[in-house]
């Protein structure tokens, strides 16, 4: 039974486009936590990813440029990469947890915020 005085915890999702925010959203979602991806990599405030969704927990999808471009088929360059890194640097510094998904599957990364999720005590509602 789920308690109802429970807390709806927000998960703030960032990350460089490619990195599988959308992915693993839809893998919380399924697990019954709510989350937001925040499209911070294409702000020049530093901080917008706090102030459109001042998550209580924000992850941060790391991704290098080949694993970026190879999962969206993306035409840009490094350099666009290098700037949407830029974009991210705040948010970053601030994330609670970084998951580097280069080498793990959707369903790995899934796992390893869950399991952080729990480590925190927050549960689905």
């Amino acid at each position: 039974m789920v308690d109802p005085d429970r807390k709806k915890i927000m998960i703030g999702i960032v990350g460089p486009c490619g990195s599988g925010k959308s992915t693993l959203l839809v893998g919380l979602r399924t697990k019954g936590y709510f989350g937001r991806h925040i499209a911070q990599e294409h702000s020049y405030v530093p901080y917008m990813w706090k102030r459109i969704t001042n998550p209580d927990l924000l992850i941060y999808l790391n991704a290098s440029f080949e694993s970026c471009t190879k999962r969206r088929k993306l035409n840009w360059t490094n350099e666009d990469y290098q700037e949407q890194l830029l974009r991210l640097s705040h948010a970053r510094e601030h994330a609670d947890l970084i998951i580097d998904t280069d080498s793990i599957s959707p369903d790995e990364v899934l796992s390893k915020l869950i399991d952080f999720l729990k480590s925190k005590l927050v549960y689905p509602v």
